[in-house]
């Protein structure tokens, strides 16, 4: 599956960072190819598509997870979680227009739904957020149809039953919400059979929209610093802020290779 899927409107090139594919689209050409390809899935043209927010853990998670990495790269779309992506790809020559995060996605793809008719399922969290999280983006986007919501976990046992979940429920979207990289290779296993068209791993959208977590302000957001504050309000994350210096340094030595 590739860019060329869509409409040659809404492609662009990719940027490869250390090995990792990353789309140069922005949050508004985000949204209209998941807006293009609902529409297509309802016509009975397209199975389920897979749509990845990559942040530098991710890569850093790919540089030794071979699965995970493939998993990303044949995503339908790959957009920029996390300013560091957004510099790297920069720095390789081929720079992605701007940071397109899950938890930022998640409330203009809602809007959209609300537009179009389509019907949202949230998958993940602790028990209890997607249902918060849900109540909030109709807040956000009055007259959305939420389809369903359910915790579950990424644990092989329990496809079968979270499947059969999202097809009662006649879902057009599942926003999966386990954690990288669980959230997307669940999806990866799942996309032949998954009776949506687009999966999309969020992450902790769902916490930061049913206000469970706080997010970093506007202006650390924009300059970057947003990992500085999770830091501060989740100390126990520093083992895995570990990979942003890591990152910086891998992007910086192993130069550009760029499609």
């Amino acid at each position: 599956m590739s860019l060329q899927m869509i409409d040659e409107s809404l492609s662009r090139p990719s940027t490869y960072v250390l090995g990792v594919r990353v789309d140069r689209l922005t949050l508004r050409q985000t949204v209209d190819a998941i807006d293009q390809m609902v529409a297509r899935h309802r016509e009975g043209e397209e199975p389920c598509k897979q749509v990845v927010t990559v942040n530098p853990e991710f890569v850093m998670e790919a540089q030794r997870n071979a699965p995970f990495r493939e998993c990303i790269n044949q995503a339908v779309l790959v957009v920029a979680d996390g300013m560091g992506i957004v510099w790297a790809t920069r720095f390789v020559g081929n720079p992605t227009p701007e940071r397109v995060t899950g938890t930022d996605a998640l409330p203009e793809v809602a809007r959209r739904c609300a537009a179009k008719g389509y019907r949202l399922y949230l998958l993940g969290a602790a028990p209890g957020v997607a249902e918060a999280a849900a109540a909030r983006l109709q807040e956000i986007a009055p007259g959305l149809q939420i389809a369903g919501t359910y915790a579950g976990s990424p644990a092989p046992v329990e496809e079968d039953e979270i499947i059969e979940r999202i097809r009662a429920a006649s879902a057009d979207i599942v926003c999966v919400a386990y954690g990288a990289p669980a959230q997307e290779l669940w999806i990866y296993r799942n996309l032949a059979r998954l009776p949506v068209a687009v999966a999309i791993g969020v992450g902790g959208a769902f916490d930061f929209l049913s206000g469970r977590q706080l997010r970093a302000p506007g202006f650390m957001r924009q300059v970057g610093l947003e990992w500085l504050y999770r830091l501060y309000r989740e100390p126990r994350r520093w083992r895995r802020m570990l990979a942003l210096p890591q990152f910086a340094v891998l992007v910086f030595l192993k130069g550009r290779k760029t499609v």
